[in-house]
């Protein structure tokens, strides 16, 4: 299972080199940071075991990370807090991620995105639908994002283990939401999502 480079490959073709592309982890949980990564790869550039990080197994994406941060000529990693996604709304605090780890590359002809616009930056930008399956660069960027989210996730089930963190990832499983109302709300809660909103709501009410 190999991503295309078919965008890449037409930009590279026109002579662009500097071409980003970038993905997040941790839209939809309930709890922990939201994750944004972006990576820039040689022109040309093709891995068969590079595809959307959502459709390859746990081991395979620690493999791909190593790959990746090994291959791409530039790439950064962006970890956005519960706070700013409370105060930013998560579709915001996800795009001003994007617009921010945009200035951190020196060198860029072109982003591309995973159904992200980003109409603040000063190049073009091509937001593609399932991009992480259509894009290699955008599919590295998934990656990235997944196995850094997953890593903090984990260490916070070492640090709060009844809430199974390494299991649900933070996402509003049956199981988190009992643990979230047996333990109550940590402060990596995102306060703004409706679960954690309803149990503010009980503990003001008390």
């Amino acid at each position: 299972m190999e991503t295309a480079n078919e965008y890449e490959k037409q930009w590279w073709e026109e002579g662009r080199r500097a071409i980003i592309g970038m993905d997040e982890a941790g839209r939809g949980p309930i709890a922990g940071p939201l994750v944004v990564a972006a990576v820039m790869f040689p022109p040309n550039y093709h891995h068969e075991g590079i595809y959307d990080s959502k459709k390859i197994s746990e081991k395979k994406r620690k493999e791909m990370f190593h790959v990746i941060i090994n291959d791409a000529n530039e790439y950064h990693i962006s970890i956005i807090e519960p706070k700013i996604i409370d105060e930013l709304n998560i579709y915001r605090a996800t795009q001003k991620a994007m617009e921010d780890l945009a200035e951190k590359f020196r060198y860029k002809d072109g982003i591309l995105t995973d159904a992200m616009p980003l109409p603040h930056c000063p190049f073009e930008v091509i937001s593609l639908i399932k991009g992480d399956q259509k894009s290699v660069s955008i599919a590295a960027a998934s990656i990235l994002a997944k196995v850094t989210r997953d890593c903090i996730m984990k260490a916070y089930d070492v640090q709060y283990p009844q809430y199974g963190f390494a299991k649900h990832k933070g996402y509003p499983t049956k199981a988190h939401i009992a643990a979230l109302h047996q333990y109550g709300v940590l402060d990596i809660y995102r306060h703004s999502y409706g679960p954690v909103k309803e149990m503010d709501q009980l503990q003001f009410d008390l």
